[in-house]
């Protein structure tokens, strides 16, 4: 599957960025990267002083309904995009 052997491969030069993307950008990328992995969001919202745990489930949750492969195709672009910005 070349869209899964492609999303693996920017997953993990993702990880590589000279410079750590801004809260939003990294919200974005996580909700993408659990819609692709796990799909739709299959956990409870975490209560009110779980702030980060909170942005990260809001973050996948806006992703829900969107298939796999397009949660994927989606992830690819925004880290392609990250890479270029930020350099590995």
């Amino acid at each position: 599957m070349p869209l899964q052997a492609d999303f693996d491969r920017i997953a993990e030069d993702v990880r590589k960025l000279k410079t750590r993307p801004d809260d939003e950008e990294l919200k974005e990328l996580y909700g993408l990267y659990k819609q692709s992995v796990v799909g739709d969001i299959n956990i409870d919202c975490p209560g009110m002083l779980d702030l980060k745990g909170k942005a990260k489930w809001e973050a996948w949750n806006l992703q829900k309904g969107q298939s796999k492969e397009d949660a994927m195709s989606a992830y690819i672009s925004k880290a392609k995009e990250l890479i270029e910005k930020y350099g590995i």
